[in-house]
């Protein structure tokens, strides 16, 4: 049975102070987790589960729960008992993480044209609308 981890939820008070951050730059994520950023690059193509997310401008971010994964692959990987894929495993148990599953291309399509059919006729009754008044 695995421990859960139960620093998952970002706390909204740091030590009762100030409100904690909602996203962290890259190099401070480095910083915190003592990984380097070349690391974290590789981590988000080797897990599904850890991707920064981008600013406007391009600037990368992650979430306190993207840190906490981090420092625990960190921790999994200095233990040296698990491969890549068992530390995957291991963290989506942990942290709660399930890979979504896979939808059938048809399910899909049909999904999308419903959508499009549904939008179709918003447009339409706009249009009628617009003509009424």
């Amino acid at each position: 049975m695995a421990v859960k981890n139960e620093s998952v939820q970002p706390k909204l008070f740091k030590n009762g102070g100030a409100p904690a951050k909602m996203a962290y730059k890259v190099e401070e994520v480095s910083r915190l987790t003592k990984v380097d950023v070349k690391t974290i690059d590789a981590w988000e193509q080797e897990f599904p589960f850890l991707r920064a997310g981008k600013t406007g401008g391009g600037q990368r971010f992650f979430r306190p729960k993207d840190v906490e994964i981090i420092k625990r692959v960190r921790e999994l990987l200095n233990e040296k008992t698990l491969t890549m894929a068992g530390i995957k495993r291991r963290v989506e148990e942990e942290f709660e993480l399930r890979p979504s599953a896979p939808v059938h291309p048809d399910k899909l399509k049909k999904a999308l044209y419903d959508v499009r059919d549904e939008l179709q006729d918003i447009v339409s009754s706009i249009k009628k609308e617009t003509k009424k008044a």
